[in-house]
């Protein structure tokens, strides 16, 4: 009997820690992901950032992680995004344990992240461990 299940096909995920790559796929993955995101100069971005790491389906830029960090022994996850129709699939996951790996090979001894609530099981099953912080917002919010 015929089934009208369809199997996903499995992904096919290639990585790269801090390839060459430009603003326009940064972007268009951003903005599939980010229902707000406005074209954005992502160069200084990579430029200062202490390590990021992308994932490509075929040429397809698919997910992005950078890590700021204090130049020491601190480093701050940013953004790990996934593009809609590839996410619960580990990708994100896999994202975050390259980005902590590339902190853990500089030398620092910490990786901060904060979250909003409902994506406390995300970052628990990446190793985060909920803790108090602050944030104050010195500049106003884009319309």
């Amino acid at each position: 009997m015929p089934s009208d299940r369809v199997t996903a096909r499995p992904v096919r995920v290639r990585y790269a820690s801090s390839p060459a790559v430009s603003d326009e796929p940064l972007n268009a993955l951003y903005s599939e992901s980010w229902p707000h995101h406005k074209p954005f100069d992502f160069l200084p971005v990579l430029e200062e950032s202490l390590g990021y790491i992308c994932a490509y389906e075929g040429a397809t830029l698919i997910g992005f992680v950078y890590l700021a960090w204090d130049g020491a022994q601190h480093a701050f996850l940013l953004e790990p995004t996934v593009i809609p129709r590839r996410r619960h699939r580990g990708i994100g996951k896999e994202l975050v344990r390259r980005a902590v790996d590339v902190a853990r090979g500089r030398g620092c001894e910490w990786v901060h992240a904060d979250w909003e609530s409902n994506l406390t099981p995300f970052y628990r099953s990446c190793g985060f461990i909920p803790t108090n912080a602050g944030l104050i917002r010195v500049k106003e919010a884009r319309a």
